[in-house]
């Protein structure tokens, strides 16, 4: 679970970088595709910085439901174990 926390922590501040890298556009939800030749210009750029925000709030979002099963989980079974009655 720390593993995983700590990965949480790095897709986080990753996150924020690049949301800070990109312009503030009119169109900025638009994820229309480009040739490769403009990968390096400035519409190039915004869109390579937009799916690499795409990508990691799907990584984001994925290591937080798979924290939230992992810790359901544990917790289930930690309940399972305290109502058990003992036996003599």
């Amino acid at each position: 679970m720390n593993t995983l926390l700590i990965i949480q922590i790095f897709i986080t501040l990753a996150l924020i970088g690049v949301i800070l890298l990109q312009r503030s556009e009119g169109g900025a939800l638009s994820m229309g595709g480009g040739n490769s030749s403009s990968m390096f210009t400035a519409r190039g750029t915004s869109n390579l910085l937009t799916k690499i925000t795409s990508v990691l709030a799907i990584l984001f979002m994925g290591n937080c439901l798979l924290m939230t099963v992992i810790t359901s989980h544990s917790i289930n079974n930690q309940t399972k174990v305290v109502s058990q009655p003992q036996q003599q």
